[in-house]
Order: C-alpha cells, then structure tokens, then sequence
C-alpha cells in the first residue's frame, strides 16, 4: 500500500472540530509563491496549483523513469497546503481577497533532495513545455501552533479562527503571526468536487 502521509501522520492532517496544540517539526514542501484573489479565473493561484501539481507527480512518477531516487517509497502525494498573509495585518481580511499574499504548498516526502527537486522542475518543464521556475525547494519549520478542523465554506473560516484565539487565551499563549509564521491552511477536500458546506480544511496558526 502507498505511504499516506494523512493517515500516517494524523496529528498534522486530522485534527479534532476544536482546537489543540501542536508541534509541527521542519518539514520540506515544493512551494510557489504569489499574490491576489485565489478566486480569479486563470489567475495566479490556479497557476500556482498547476506548477505545484505537475512537480508532484513528477517525484512520485519517477520510479517508472531514468531516474531512481535513493531512498524512494510509493506514496500517495500530500494534500494542497498554503500560507496566507496580507501586507500590515496580523491576521486575514476576507472581505478584500485581492490583498492576499500567499505560499502555495505541497509537502515533499523527506527521500527528496535539492538535486532532486531541481531535476523534478526541469523534467515537469520539459515534458509539459511549460515554464516551472516560479517553484521552490523550501523548507519550514512551523514549531508551536493551536490548530482545528474547520468544516465548510473558506468565508466562514473566521468563526473557527475565533474558538482558535479564545483556547489560545485560556491557555496562556499569544497569537504569533509574523512575517515569517503565517496563517497556514491544509485543503482535505478538493473544492470543485465538494459542497462548501462540506469542505474539510485544516486551519493552524503560530503561537508563543
């Protein structure tokens, strides 16, 4: 059976309906960065997902090609992932979508190095004729966070960002978003095939 990171690793994709704490180690992600509504047609952020996706499959595809990664073990690839931020705010305005900044993920199984990568973009660039150099190698250390599962539509995130920031309180700690830890957010679910109401997304924010 291939290696699925979700259930393998459920305190970082599973989450309870209420927050907790987590430590979340130094993790490697293919990473695209960009700006503006995700919500444009052909916009930057679907770009972003192509490039994303098309690095992905290439790594896991690679075990049927000439190259043979060490280390390498079949795997299911990890869910969409993405870092939010707007310029002067320490939190998300969804009332003004187009102020978004955003990191667009995906996680990289640890076998994958640089070199690895490196090759993965420029066989992605070859074989879809496509330009791949927007993605990045990156590696995050996201450390003390409070997370929770948010079940629906990504408007309504602020209620569950909300519950978020009274448990923080309770608990003694302090929000820590900055311009280096972000609003952070795990896509269980694929929006075009699933009602908002139903949507399944994994929301963590930094804390000291």
């Amino acid at each position: 059976m291939p290696f699925d990171f979700k259930k393998e690793y459920k305190e970082f994709y599973l989450p309870p309906k209420k927050p907790t704490l987590v430590t979340v180690p130094p993790m490697n992600y293919i990473a695209v960065r960009g700006e503006g509504d995700p919500n444009e047609a052909d916009g930057a952020y679907k770009q972003a997902i192509a490039l994303l996706y098309g690095i992905a499959f290439t790594i896991k595809m690679s075990k049927t090609g000439s190259r043979q990664i060490e280390g390498y073990f079949d795997y299911i690839v990890p869910p969409l992932e993405g870092f939010w931020y707007q310029d002067g705010m320490d939190g998300i305005n969804y009332a003004h979508k187009e102020a978004f900044r955003w990191i667009s993920l995906i996680r990289l199984p640890d076998f994958v190095t640089n070199a690895d990568f490196e090759w993965a973009v420029a066989e992605a660039a070859r074989k879809k004729k496509a330009d791949f150099s927007k993605a990045e190698f990156l590696t995050y250390d996201e450390g003390l966070c409070v997370q929770c599962m948010h079940i629906g539509s990504y408007d309504d995130e602020p209620a569950t960002v909300a519950l978020m920031d009274e448990f923080i309180r309770a608990k003694g700690y302090q929000n820590d978003i900055t311009e280096n830890r972000f609003h952070h957010e795990i896509y269980l679910s694929d929006a075009r095939r699933v009602a908002p109401e139903k949507l399944k997304t994994v929301i963590r924010h930094p804390i000291r």
